[in-house]
């Protein structure tokens, strides 16, 4: 990672060579009941200077917490008090607008497909390069937001191009 200075705003480079404007920083969640997964997970992002990260052990803790808007939520599929499934569903019933990555040790199609179907961003396999794929996955939201943002105009710019 290459982080560099322009126009005064700290941009770091990502893995597919894309430009981050660090002023955007997210609020994530992270939904585990492997402690050392999520602390993982935490050092992650940390190491990409988000620091808005707030861990949950379980499902039910963090449906508690909706009302903190996270902007994004890596969620652990297989959770003891609820799964994954039921979270990522009342997650979407809340506000559809969040990010949720649905993580699992599972490589089962039918599972990552379903997640999908849910309503999950994406969903990633727990292994040796989840940190890569955690940066993928944020790379991709950012150039979601970037093309939803350019491709809907907010109101304010509607009104002044009628003027």
């Amino acid at each position: 990672m290459i982080v560099l200075y322009k126009n005064g705003l700290k941009l770091v480079q990502s893995y597919e060579n894309n430009y981050i404007n660090m002023e955007n920083q997210f609020k994530f969640f992270i939904v585990d009941d492997d402690v050392f997964c999520a602390n993982t997970y935490k050092q992650y992002l940390k190491n990409l200077n988000y620091n808005d990260i707030t861990y949950y052990s379980n499902g039910n803790d963090c449906l508690n917490n909706l009302s903190q808007k996270p902007d994004i939520i890596f969620l652990d599929h297989n959770m003891d008090d609820i799964t994954g499934f039921e979270v990522l569903k009342k997650i979407k019933r809340h506000n559809p607008n969040i990010y949720v990555v649905m993580i699992s040790g599972q490589e089962n199609i039918v599972t990552a497909v379903d997640a999908l179907k849910y309503g999950a961003f994406d969903y990633v396999v727990k292994d040796a390069n989840v940190g890569e794929k955690m940066i993928q996955v944020i790379d991709k939201i950012i150039r979601v937001k970037e093309h939803l943002r350019k491709s809907n105009p907010s109101l304010i710019q509607k009104l002044l191009w009628i003027f």
